[in-house]
């Protein structure tokens, strides 16, 4: 049940009394996921409940107040608070979520990517939002045990493939001017007959637009759909960033606020470093 102010506030946000209301399963933190339904309407409305997801909620908020587009849903009405922030857009629960993935799918998406790098929005840059975390290879390098402990390589291997790795990583811009989701995989994307859409913006910056397309391939591929190079041919940069970012991440320690992330951080690794593999022509993969 909604505690009495949370029920308030939303009714007042969509102007209209809640006749139902559904938990929506899925995402990766413990923000409240919600399906309201009105007796003409209904919305999809995300709750901030920890101070990270709130923290979250709000750099959302911000960006769908800066950004729109066919490529993400309609923003309907948001609220801040304290602790419980509010966000409130369409409800898309009845179109296809993938997977299963399909060619005109897979295509849809691409051209729905590449109508959003080409949108021109002010928007903070990469390094502001994410950063200026050095090399992850190099990060690999200096303590390599929480990627070895993924049984994913042997020490032998990560010996002969990391000069390689480190080189190809460290000339792959993250800057760049294009409006970048950072977060594309297939909870965020949902399909409708002639629409792609992504949801969850908190991640969203201006950056270089083939490394944020090049992050969502290894998910793409784990789901079923085609092996990156097949979309992105000859990207030994982008192989190397991110399969980087994979492989310094998934085997650290679970994140309380995200306990799923390391398990798919773990499952795009498992395509991304057979890709960089491929793309930099290293030694087969060596399991310990």
């Amino acid at each position: 049940m909604l505690h009495e102010d949370l029920t308030f506030r939303i009714e007042k946000l969509i102007g209209a009394k809640i006749q139902s209301h559904t938990r929506v399963a899925g995402g990766y933190t413990p923000a409240m996921r919600l399906l309201c339904k009105t007796t003409t309407a209904s919305f999809f409305v995300k709750v901030g409940a920890t101070p990270l997801t709130s923290e979250y909620l709000r750099r959302e908020i911000c960006v769908y107040t800066y950004v729109s587009g066919e490529f993400m849903p309609k923003l309907v009405a948001w609220e801040d608070h304290d602790s419980e922030p509010i966000l409130v857009i369409e409800d898309l629960s009845a179109h296809h979520w993938p997977p299963p993935w399909n060619e005109r799918q897979v295509g849809l998406v691409l051209a729905q990517i590449e109508a959003m790098h080409n949108t021109k929005v002010q928007l903070e840059p990469y390094a502001q939002v994410h950063g200026t975390r050095g090399s992850n290879w190099q990060t690999i390098a200096a303590d390599p045990e929480p990627f070895l402990s993924l049984g994913m390589a042997s020490q032998r291997w990560l010996d002969v493939a990391l000069p390689a790795l480190i080189h190809h990583e460290a000339v792959c811009r993250t800057d760049g001017n294009s409006l970048a989701h950072w977060d594309l995989r297939s909870d965020n994307i949902c399909l409708a007959e002639d629409r792609a859409a992504f949801v969850d913006w908190n991640l969203a910056c201006l950056s270089n637009p083939k490394l944020d397309l090049g992050f969502w391939l290894p998910s793409l591929a784990y789901e079923g759909g085609p092996e990156p190079e097949k979309i992105m041919p000859d990207a030994p940069d982008i192989a190397a960033w991110v399969s980087g970012f994979f492989a310094a991440r998934a085997g650290l320690p679970g994140i309380p606020d995200a306990p799923r992330v390391r398990l798919v951080q773990r499952q795009q690794l498992g395509t991304a470093l057979p890709w960089a593999v491929r793309a930099l022509d290293l030694p087969p993969l060596k399991r310990r």
